[in-house]
């Protein structure tokens, strides 16, 4: 949890640098077999306790699945490698710890939740693109590619389908709804995409477009969070015409009031509801300063990137219960 709070409080509160190398074919990590449940973080089978607390209890009623791939944990500056291995200790108690618990857990009540582990690109790999970051990229998609393949051949089973992800992981799950959903046969048991943390166009697919009332199905939402009257540093413009969900009213409102948020996952294990306002701008969420234990240490906090999801915790779920619901009754 501590991680979580130093990632809420203090993340891109400066530009590290980068320790690297050329880009090798030869140093890749072996690539994973999904057959092996070792190489999943979570499957509805295997939950940690902790993911059990605030999951169904009646997973066999759950008419839904979720696959949930998770963002950017590889952070290290001093870390050289371009992808991480599937069995690295640190990087996967990070993601059962931070992501599973803060983020794909939002999901837990509606869905079987499939989260595999993936050889994840560096985070330089976005700055340094054409230095080696391509290919890290096209790496960890070879692997969620492969993981959602093996889902469908041997769990799935036909069941309605909802597509989670933040960050890099949405960088992933874009390319994913693309090759197997868009026009595709498996778009008809498309529940919904949650897609925060990168720009998506309202154009971005083809027939597959942004949903706009809360219990819309076959379509996606998406959004990035600012703290109000703020803007990303590099470019102001950056996510610009970008598609800019509601996380909170899931329509076209364009602001909130505190009555209406329905709660914050903080890393304290806690919800805090009412905790904060939003206005939606051109690209952007702008968030009030949410009320929650250590709030003061935020105040100077632009970039609401890590609380795309916990943030609207509470929010999520009650949305992705209403769309599940209308999808079974459409």
């Amino acid at each position: 949890m501590y991680i979580l709070i130093v990632l809420f409080i203090i993340a891109n509160s400066c530009k590290p640098i980068y320790k690297t190398q050329t880009f090798k074919n030869n140093a890749v990590p072996l690539a994973p077999n999904y057959e092996q449940e070792q190489n999943w973080a979570e499957l509805p089978w295997t939950y940690s306790e902790e993911l059990q607390a605030l999951a169904s209890q009646e997973q066999d009623t759950l008419m839904a699945d979720v696959f949930y791939v998770y963002p950017t944990l590889f952070l290290d500056a001093k870390d050289t490698r371009w992808n991480i291995p599937v069995d690295d200790a640190v990087q996967n108690k990070k993601v059962i710890n931070t992501a599973v618990q803060f983020q794909a857990s939002a999901w837990a009540t509606v869905g079987k939740l499939y989260v595999p582990y993936y050889r994840q690109a560096h985070i330089r790999s976005y700055t340094m693109y054409n230095e080696g970051g391509e290919q890290a990229f096209e790496i960890a998609y070879t692997d969620v590619k492969a993981a959602f393949e093996f889902y469908l051949k041997h769990y799935n089973k036909g069941r309605p389908i909802i597509i989670a992800s933040h960050s890099q992981g949405t960088t992933h799950t874009r390319r994913l709804l693309k090759e197997f959903f868009d026009g595709a046969d498996l778009q008809k048991q498309l529940i919904a995409a949650y897609l925060p943390g990168m720009g998506i166009h309202p154009n971005e697919f083809a027939n597959i477009k942004p949903m706009i009332t809360p219990d819309e199905t076959g379509g996606f939402v998406s959004w990035n969070t600012y703290k109000k009257n703020t803007y990303p540093k590099k470019d102001k413009n950056w996510f610009k015409g970008s598609v800019t969900s509601n996380p909170i009213t899931w329509d076209t409102n364009r602001i909130t009031t505190r009555d209406q948020h329905k709660g914050f996952l903080y890393s304290n294990g806690k919800l805090y509801d009412k905790a904060l306002t939003i206005t939606i701008t051109d690209g952007l969420v702008w968030t009030s300063l949410p009320h929650f234990p250590l709030r003061l240490f935020a105040i100077f906090k632009k970039n609401y990137h890590v609380g795309d999801i916990n943030l609207f915790w509470q929010d999520i779920r009650d949305n992705a219960k209403l769309r599940v619901r209308s999808w079974e009754y459409k």
